[in-house]
């Protein structure tokens, strides 16, 4: 039965991070240097660190490279690093993307991309196109069968961490049968493949997702993760993994977030008094403290729910915590800034960091509105 109670172990795993991370990036000055002045959100030098203590390879088995621990200790992991700020912006999708190796991969790419993971080298995954975001089944990028492999043609984008990556897994059709779900594959596709092209596209976050194209780009047959055909029930598969993953991460996020706006209020000091004093702020924290509290209880039962039953889909469950803990994420960030006012707004205080980092959370990885069309759908609705 789970608990959501951390064990002592746990305890000291999140407290060892923490401590790692107030020591290692704690200040915006420390993050600024390890990240191209805030424009990279990867650091190797802090996932080296990190993988040399164990903390990367959490959930990937002993036999390749990682400590064959839980989706919850993982989550917890996650959880602490984004709280304390860690510019890790690709260990996330990484760990979903491992997931995804894990279940379907040969042996020979498990070994090459798994023991990579666990020591701090990125992993990503194309799946969006331009003309397939929430409706990733209409993709239209083809793998056409040849002698020996197949032939990648067509674009990819919004490719977290692509352009750091020694393999992307690509999702191509290899066939049309009329059903948009039937005929899609996965490929582990190794970066300078000849035919692949990465172009970073830059946003309001820095430097993290990419378009990739792919022209006459061949793959060889043994590149082919799980059965030709059924990658659509594959990248289902990984659902819950994904989405609890992102919750764990942006949980962190509101957490530091309602840490930083706390700290502020408290020292702030307008009309005589501290602003926190005042009903107008101190409810707001209230509010914010409790949902914080609800969603951990929320995004630690599903990934424990996961762990108990890594076969079983949870549809609702896992929607709910992605829906739950990104907005909750953007919202502790919004309201922060609100509250610090204009230090809130100034790069010195790093609240513009974080709503930066929040805000698009409820649009990677499905969006808020296709998560509660999942959940309505569970209902019968």
């Amino acid at each position: 039965m789970a608990s959501l109670q951390l064990s002592a172990e746990q305890q000291s795993l999140v407290a060892a991070v923490r401590n790692f991370c107030a020591k290692e990036c704690g200040s915006r000055e420390q993050r600024l240097a390890l990240t191209d002045n805030g424009r990279e959100l990867h650091s190797h030098e802090i996932a080296e660190k990190m993988a040399a203590l164990g903390w990367l390879g959490l959930s990937i088995p002993e036999e390749y490279g990682g400590s064959g621990g839980s989706l919850f200790d993982a989550c917890l992991t996650i959880e602490a690093m984004h709280r304390g700020r860690a510019p890790l912006g690709s260990y996330a999708v990484s760990l979903i993307v491992s997931h995804s190796y894990m279940k379907f991969a040969s042996e020979d790419i498990k070994k090459e991309v798994l023991a990579g993971v666990a020591a701090g080298a990125p992993t990503s995954i194309a799946m969006s196109e331009p003309g397939s975001g929430s409706d990733v089944a209409s993709l239209t990028c083809k793998a056409d069968k040849v002698e020996g492999g197949y032939v990648l043609n067509g674009q990819k984008t919004w490719c977290s961490t692509a352009h750091l990556s020694p393999f992307i897994l690509v999702v191509a059709r290899t066939s049309n049968t009329g059903q948009k779900h039937e005929g899609i594959s996965m490929f582990s596709v190794p970066a300078g493949t000849a035919g692949m092209e990465i172009r970073q596209i830059e946003t309001m976050g820095g430097s993290e997702v990419n378009d990739i194209y792919f022209t006459d780009c061949f793959v060889p047959a043994d590149r082919l993760v799980g059965v030709e055909g059924s990658g659509w029930a594959q990248l289902i598969a990984g659902l819950n993994i994904e989405r609890v993953i992102i919750g764990a991460l942006s949980l962190g996020q509101a957490r530091t977030a309602f840490d930083q706006t706390l700290a502020y209020v408290k020292e702030r000091q307008q009309f005589g008094k501290p602003i926190g004093s005042f009903q107008a702020i101190s409810h707001k924290l209230a509010d914010l403290a409790t949902e914080i509290e609800a969603t951990r209880l929320l995004v630690y039962d599903v990934a424990q729910r996961v762990d108990e039953n890594p076969k079983q889909l949870l549809p609702r469950e896992a929607s709910m915590v992605k829906m739950k803990a990104t907005e909750l994420a953007k919202r502790a960030a919004l309201e922060g800034m609100q509250m610090m006012g204009g230090y809130g707004y100034a790069t010195e205080y790093g609240m513009e960091e974080l709503v930066r980092a929040a805000v698009v959370g409820t649009i990677v990885g499905g969006t808020s509105e296709i998560q509660r069309d999942i959940i309505a759908k569970t209902l019968g609705l």
